[in-house]
């Protein structure tokens, strides 16, 4: 089985020495008392938490998996129950969640450690509580007020979780074609038929009561996406005392068997007749899921910071021990019979991949939850549409480019322990098997894509573009004082203005032939992605070198962190090279063939 040991110093140091959180906090009203110590100590007690009740259940979760009983109830591993408990009990469900709601209040860049400790420990278990963020977002931004008083106060307190329910066996990604069905009735109500698939934590035994956002279609409504509209659609009908009260004709109607995440309930869900609340417009629906989906999508991104680092942690200490043929510049270990395997340099190039994606994916998910603060709660109103505009276009990078390097690290750990890696003892291969519904759910790797090239940057005509790019620019000309980040700044600036013109060639081939855009966007998407972890990897190493100036009793930490920004940019960053020739192709070669011709 897999360990974990929440990565502290790491995130310490994005959030103080890369980040200042705390000079963050001191520029956002109401959270002036968010201090570096209070934050350390969250920091702690969560990790905790998650090494010593959330981590031990990740193999058990996955060995067991959960169980429809006989009445059509869903049995959670053993564990999960009770390590649930203790997590309301302490309060977590509640933390950046609003005061009015009896939240704490604080902001959600202090929730986003507690979710990725929790998950990276058993992403399983964490999408339990995880999930229901979303539901109190989407609530919460369009809810009525007779809504926020029915539903708030149980799911921000953990008493009742929630869910999101979009596809359709049929319909996929195409929402447009669902088919769920809703008719108003006499008393304001709907009522809501229709079956719903990949519901995760769909039905299970943590909560009271399980609250269910579901797309639906009322009558006469427009096709297609245009006619969708969004409903609460709790599975027991809440009382007026806020009790958990009858059934409200939502049944699981089966299990999925699922190659990963075997200890999280993804389920069929029915809803046969049962009663739902209108939230918002009619036919605003989608738009309004947007505010769940993205949540979910920054949520999918941190899964894949997860199985990086929880690959890199287990397969480093394998490899510090595991002994196996000599060193090729002489032995390093002589009083064994075999050097350690990490003096190899290909287990070094594993190694160092897999901590250059999760510290740099760590820098960069932890930037886009500091935007989201600004986006809430400053009380500047450009900077809050700056924000928004910078979180909106690092989404669907964080969820595709991030989802798709922590499926490579953690391969990358289970080959680094060989034919160990291929067997369940060791929990490596169950950490594949977990990170590969990282790229499919909350849109796949091309969804994101198209959303990104298609409709942010070519649909803004560059515009969407703009602040990231300067940002980057601005990062350069304020760094290029300390010598010693010349070569990383020089190698930024080419990619930056490689990133501007390559997206004019795309728009000017799109307009000859639409199809450049699909052929170019994951390409795209990845190349963005390199380029914004460079970024993060230089300012790491900007932020080390001063702090070795300054003197420092950590030096090997700090040098680690140098070291580490030089092989990012000398062995993974030139990746953008194949990546410009490969979209400079075109979409011919893909698009020739006759889809006949495709035989076997």
């Amino acid at each position: 089985m897999t360990t974990y040991k929440a990565p502290l110093r790491d995130m310490q140091f994005v959030m103080k020495d890369l980040l200042n959180f705390e000079k963050h906090y001191q520029s956002l009203p109401d959270c002036e008392e968010v201090n570096q110590e209070l934050m350390d100590a969250i920091l702690g007690e969560a990790s905790k938490f998650s090494e010593e009740v959330v981590g031990p259940l990740n193999a058990v979760g996955d060995e067991v998996g959960c169980k429809m009983l006989e009445n059509g109830d869903i049995k959670t591993p053993p564990g999960f129950k009770e390590a649930y408990q203790q997590y309301t009990d302490g309060g977590w469900p509640s933390l950046d969640q609003p005061a009015h709601y009896g939240g704490q209040d604080l902001p959600m860049s202090i929730g986003l450690p507690i979710r990725e400790m929790n998950g990276t420990a058993n992403w399983s278990w964490s999408m339990y509580p995880g999930l229901s963020h979303g539901a109190m977002e989407t609530i919460d931004k369009h809810g009525s007020e007779e809504q926020k008083a029915l539903f708030m106060e149980p799911l921000v307190s953990g008493r009742w979780t929630g869910t999101m329910c979009l596809t359709e066996a049929h319909c996929g990604t195409d929402l447009g074609l669902l088919k769920t069905k809703a008719e108003q009735t006499a008393d304001g109500t709907y009522c809501i038929t229709g079956s719903k698939v990949f519901v995760s934590s769909g039905d299970h035994d943590l909560a009271e009561n399980i609250v269910h956002i579901v797309l639906a279609r009322l009558p006469d409504s427009p096709p297609g996406t245009k006619g969708i509209s969004l409903f609460v659609v709790p599975k027991f009908i809440p009382g007026d005392d806020g009790s958990s009260g009858e059934s409200n004709n939502v049944v699981c109607g089966a299990l999925e068997h699922k190659m990963g995440i075997r200890g999280n309930s993804t389920c069929l869900i029915n809803f046969d007749g049962a009663t739902g609340y209108l939230v918002g417009e009619e036919n605003k629906g989608l738009n309004n899921m947007f505010t769940f989906m993205n949540f979910a999508r920054l949520g999918t991104g941190l899964q894949g910071l997860a199985h990086a680092e929880l690959g890199f942690q287990n397969s480093l200490a394998y490899a510090r021990d595991r002994l196996q043929m000599r060193s090729l510049t002489g032995a390093k270990n002589p009083d064994g019979p075999a050097d350690p395997i990490i003096v190899h340099p290909d287990v070094r190039r594993m190694l160092l991949t897999q901590k250059a994606f999760a510290e740099g994916s760590r820098a960069l998910i932890y930037f886009a939850s500091l935007q989201g603060d600004i986006m809430t709660r400053s009380d500047d109103p450009q900077a809050r549409e700056l924000a928004d505009q910078v979180l909106g276009f690092l989404t669907p990078i964080i969820k595709a480019f991030l989802t798709e390097v922590g499926f490579e690290s953690a391969n990358l750990g289970l080959q680094c322990f060989g034919g160990h890696g291929y067997i369940n003892e060791w929990g490596m291969e169950q950490n594949v098997r977990d990170a590969r519904i990282g790229m499919i759910y909350e849109g796949t790797t091309g969804i994101q894509a198209l959303d990104l090239l298609g409709r942010k940057v070519l649909g803004t005509r560059g515009e969407s573009l703009v602040p990231i790019t300067s940002f980057i620019l601005d990062f350069c000309k304020r760094a290029r004082r300390r010598k010693e980040m010349r070569p990383y700044l020089k190698t930024l600036v080419r990619l930056t203005k490689q990133w501007k013109s390559l997206t004019r060639k795309i728009g000017f081939t799109a307009m000859r032939n639409r199809e450049a855009v699909g052929a170019a966007s994951v390409d795209y998407i990845m190349f963005s992605g390199y380029v914004l972890l460079g970024v993060a990897w230089a300012a790491s190493a900007r932020a080390a070198y001063r702090t070795l100036e300054q003197g420092t009793n950590e030096e090997a930490f700090y040098l680690a962190k140098i070291q580490t920004a030089e092989f990012y940019f000398a062995k993974i960053l030139p990746r953008t090279t194949s990546l410009l020739e490969t979209i400079s192709t075109g979409p011919d070669s893909l698009m020739k063939m006759d889809e006949n011709q495709f035989i076997f």
